[in-house]
């Protein structure tokens, strides 16, 4: 890869805090929000997504390297602060991926500044409570086991992480499951009013599950698809909870089709 071809490494000062973005490629904006363990640095998914489109892979305030605001709360505070990054970029309208607990910022993006989104991938979305079934609570796993759970095949995580993933990886987990409790704890991992605030969001919408996902419960997608007003949904099959990675070709293709 040549240096013009290098993911770019900058950060921003949002709401007094200093927020990480990875940034690549050229076309159509979009900003990608990763899952409630972090993510790594560069993955198959981003990368093949950057080939077609300016990909944007923040850190979410509090997790990886992006800063901790001591006042962070909440879920909608996080989304505030990445519209407020959208701004500082001159990013007037772009589409937006959100995996699992990113799906759950994203679709609150998408409620309180439609008009700046043109397309909305929620991929195994956290922020609705499940009809049936109940999201997996990471209190009563370790964190190793939470992020073993986000896969169909354990092959899937060794490829991702190791079979034994580094003290360094382990350390990020755990400082994630901090901050996933101090802004989605009560109620866990759900909004009670996203559910009704989605009739608002009416750009075109593209639901994604896995057909094992062990933790956010499937019948969430179909909440999702009755709530947003232009949805559809595909299930991957054989995957888990994290498409992204143990998917990325089948959820790039996806992604790059519907934005496309």
């Amino acid at each position: 890869m040549t240096s013009s071809d290098a993911w770019s490494e900058t950060t921003h000062k949002i709401a007094g805090s200093d927020v990480f973005l990875a940034r690549r490629g050229k076309g159509t904006p979009v900003l990608v929000l990763h899952h409630d363990i972090g993510t790594l640095e560069r993955l198959p998914f981003y990368e093949s997504l950057s080939e077609q489109f300016d990909v944007l892979v923040p850190h979410h305030p509090g997790y990886g390297r992006s800063q901790r605001p001591e006042w962070l709360r909440s879920v909608r505070d996080i989304a505030s602060m990445y519209s407020g990054l959208l701004n500082e970029l001159k990013i007037e309208t772009c589409a937006l991926v959100g995996l699992g607990f990113g799906g759950w910022i994203a679709a609150e993006m998408a409620t309180f500044a439609p008009r700046s989104i043109s397309h909305l991938v929620l991929v195994g979305a956290m922020g609705v409570k499940p009809p049936e079934g109940d999201i997996l609570d990471e209190a009563i796993v370790s964190y190793i086991d939470y992020a073993r759970a986000g896969f169909h095949e354990q092959k899937a995580f060794d490829a991702v992480y190791g079979a034994e993933p580094s003290i360094d990886q382990l350390e990020q987990w755990d400082i994630c499951r901090e901050m996933n409790f101090r802004i989605a704890w009560k109620p866990y991992k759900y909004s009670q009013t996203l559910p009704h605030l989605l009739s608002v969001a009416r750009m075109p919408s593209l639901i994604v599950w896995g057909d094992d996902d062990r933790i956010m419960p499937r019948s969430a997608a179909n909440t999702f698809k009755t709530s947003l007003p232009k949805a559809k949904l595909e299930i991957i099959e054989n995957c888990g909870h994290c498409v992204d990675m143990e998917k990325p070709a089948e959820l790039s293709k996806l992604v790059t089709a519907f934005v496309g």
